[in-house]
C-alpha cells in the first residue's frame, strides 16, 4: 500500500510539473493554451537530442529543455499568441489545438513515430530501502524537483516585485499600463515561464511514460483535468489536484485494473460536483 501511494504521488508530481505552467497562463493570463502539451513534447525532444547527439548528461539537459521551450514560446507569443489575448475562447482553442497538430507532424517528420528512450545516469537508477520498503530513486528525484518548483513559484508570484506586477497586469491592464508597467513584456515572460515548465516536465516524463509525437495530445487531457480540479490561478490547487489524481490513477490501476483508467474521470466529476471552481480555485 505504501509503495502504491509513493508511486502515485511521484506520478502526480510529474503531472504537476507538466500542468502548473498552464495553471499560470490560464489562471493568471486568462489565455486558453491547448498547445501547452506541445511545449512539453518539445522539452522532451530537446533532452533526447542533446543526450544522443551531444552526449550531455541527463541532468544538464533539464535546464536546456526549460530554456528551449521558453524561448520557442516567446517567439510564438510575439508572433501569434499576443494577437489572441483579447480574442474569444473559441479562437484561442482552435488556434492552439491546431499548433498541437502541427507540432506532432513536425516531430514525426524529424524524429519518427516511435518512442524515444533515454539512459539515465547510474545515480538516478535503482532503488533505496527505507523501513524495509524499496523506493525508486528516480521517483524520489521527481518529488524533490516538484517540491522545489512549488516553493520557487510561490516565492516568485507572492513575494517578489515581478509577482506583484503580474497580478496587477491581470487585474486591470489599463491601470497597470497607466502606472508605467509594460504589460506585454510581463505577459511574454509569464507565458515563457509556463511553457518552460512544460518543457521541463516533458523532459522528466521520458523515463516514466515515454516520448512520442502523440505526447502533446495524450497529456493535454491530464493537464486540463489537473487545472480544472485544482482551480484556475491556484498553484497550491494544482499541486493538490495533481497529487490526488496521480495517487488515484496509480491506485486504481493497481487495485481495480478493470476500471483503473477511468478512475481519474470519476474523481474529476465528483470533485467538480462539490467544488465547481476547483479545490482552491479563485474564480
Amino acid at each position: 500500500m505504501v509503495i502504491v501511494l509513493f508511486d502515485g504521488f511521484a506520478f502526480g508530481m510529474l503531472l504537476f510539473v507538466l500542468s502548473v505552467g498552464l495553471s499560470v497562463t490560464l489562471g493568471l493570463m486568462n489565455f486558453i493554451n491547448l498547445a501547452h502539451g506541445a511545449f512539453g513534447m518539445l522539452g522532451g525532444y530537446i533532452t533526447v537530442s542533446l543526450m544522443r547527439e551531444w552526449g550531455l548528461p541527463f541532468i544538464l539537459t533539464l535546464p536546456a529543455a526549460f530554456v528551449g521551450a521558453a524561448v520557442v514560446s516567446m517567439v510564438l507569443e510575439r508572433l501569434f499568441f499576443r494577437r489572441l489575448y483579447r480574442a474569444g475562447e473559441l479562437n484561442q482553442v482552435l488556434f492552439t489545438i491546431g499548433l498541437v497538430f502541427i507540432a506532432a507532424a513536425v516531430a514525426t517528420f524529424f524524429m519518427g513515430t516511435g518512442q524515444q528512450p533515454i539512459v539515465l545516469p547510474g545515480w538516478l537508477r535503482g532503488s533505496v530501502e527505507l523501513f524495509g520498503i524499496r523506493f525508486g530513486v528516480y521517483r524520489i528525484f521527481l518529488i524533490v524537483v516538484a517540491l522545489t518548483i512549488t516553493a520557487l513559484l510561490f516565492f516568485t508570484l507572492e513575494r517578489t516585485r515581478f509577482g506583484a506586477q503580474i497580478r496587477a497586469a491581470v487585474d486591470n491592464q489599463r491601470v497597470a499600463q497607466g502606472i508605467g508597467l509594460d504589460v506585454q513584456r510581463i505577459f511574454a515572460i509569464t507565458f515563457a515561464l509556463g511553457s518552460g515548465l512544460a518543457g521541463l516536465g516533458g523532459a522528466l516524463a521520458i523515463e516514466i511514460v515515454g516520448l512520442s509525437p502523440s505526447f502533446g495530445f495524450h497529456f493535454l487531457v491530464y493537464v486540463l483535468i489537473i487545472v480544472s480540479v485544482g482551480g484556475l490561478g491556484s498553484i497550491a490547487g494544482s499541486f493538490l489536484g495533481a497529487a490526488l489524481l496521480g495517487i488515484g490513477d496509480v491506485a486504481g490501476k493497481y487495485f481495480v485494473p478493470e476500471i483503473g483508467s477511468f478512475l481519474i474521470y470519476l474523481l474529476l466529476v465528483a470533485i467538480l460536483l462539490v467544488r465547481p471552481q476547483g479545490l482552491l480555485g479563485k474564480r
